[in-house]
């Protein structure tokens, strides 16, 4: 465990040696016990992993006088692995460009690795984590809406132990989501069931065609019966079509069961209009996100079905 005591006039420097930061003090956790214990011990610490975020803010002078726990030190929070029964697990210091290039990701769910490739630039997507990006509790996360379409679980980690949570338990409000004090997070969870026999789809809409927050995020998958004319299970998730990240479980219920054929891709898409509820912002309406949502989960339902095999 180490602590750098840092001058509140000055704060952090960077590189040239000018101040830049102005934090009280930072905390650096060789584990996730020292990360959990200097969590109880200093309750109003921000953590920080990658920094994309927290150094944004800090930059901004949103967090002027604050402590932070870094925990970028704990490598055993970094990797994907398969546990004994299938399980995906993807661990939370884990880089989105770890993540697009990792063979199990590419083999078993392919479309997380191409949803958050989509993340800002090369520079952000090497530092980035998949931890951070779930545990700001935004919904316009580009890693969010692919993890709840494909039943993710979260492990949260705390000194009474280890507790797990279907990822859409884990948001709770827009910006907030459902760690407790001194609590962190250690692994995100794919079973095999879920994602088994599945392929999916992420389209990302933005006012830019890169290095850009998204506008409507969609990500779908599907899983087709073996002669492929059967929607076996379809699952649907959004970003930016409301508070938080949001499953279309009417759209979700029209598609199941059904052959596949265009009627079924519309019946899908109107369906998930009575789930969305998007609001107004300065970068689009709530009309024209509910275009998107309709659209996106036409698209999205189509292409994934032809990944799978299928013919619309």
């Amino acid at each position: 465990m180490y602590c750098l005591n840092v001058s509140a006039k000055k704060g952090l420097f960077d590189k040239e040696g000018q101040g830049m930061y102005d934090i009280k003090a930072l905390y650096e956790a060789s584990s996730v016990k020292e990360a959990i214990e200097l969590m109880r011990l200093h309750p109003e610490a921000k953590i920080i992993a990658g920094g994309s975020d927290v150094l944004i803010k800090l930059r901004e002078g949103k967090l002027a006088g604050c402590e932070l726990i870094s925990i970028f030190g704990i490598d055993a929070l970094r990797g994907i692995s398969m546990d004994e029964d299938g399980t995906l697990r993807i661990l939370p210091l884990t880089s989105f460009s770890h993540i697009t290039k990792d063979p199990l990701i590419n083999e078993h769910i392919k479309v997380l690795g191409e949803a958050v490739d989509m993340v800002g630039g090369p520079q952000i997507r090497n530092i980035g984590t998949i931890g951070g990006n779930i545990s700001n509790g935004v919904t316009s996360a580009d890693s969010a809406s692919t993890l709840h379409a494909w039943d993710a679980i979260v492990e949260l980690t705390s000194a009474e132990g280890v507790r797990r949570l279907p990822i859409k338990e884990y948001y709770i409000s827009a910006g907030k989501v459902a760690l407790r004090p001194a609590e962190l997070l250690t692994a995100i969870l794919i079973k095999k069931e879920s994602y088994a026999g599945y392929k999916g789809h992420y389209i990302k809409y933005a006012m830019r065609n890169a290095m850009d927050i998204a506008t409507l995020g969609c990500s779908v998958n599907v899983k087709l019966s073996d002669d492929k004319a059967t929607i076996l299970d379809a699952r649907i998730a959004y970003g930016v079509a409301g508070p938080v990240p949001m499953r279309a479980p009417n759209a979700e219920e029209a598609a199941r069961g059904k052959a596949v054929c265009a009627q079924t891709v519309d019946m899908f898409a109107n369906a998930a209009l009575r789930d969305v509820n998007p609001r107004d912002s300065w970068r689009a309406s709530r009309e024209f996100r509910l275009h998107l949502a309709h659209e996106l989960a036409k698209r999205a339902l189509t292409e994934s079905i032809r990944l799978s095999g299928g013919e619309i």
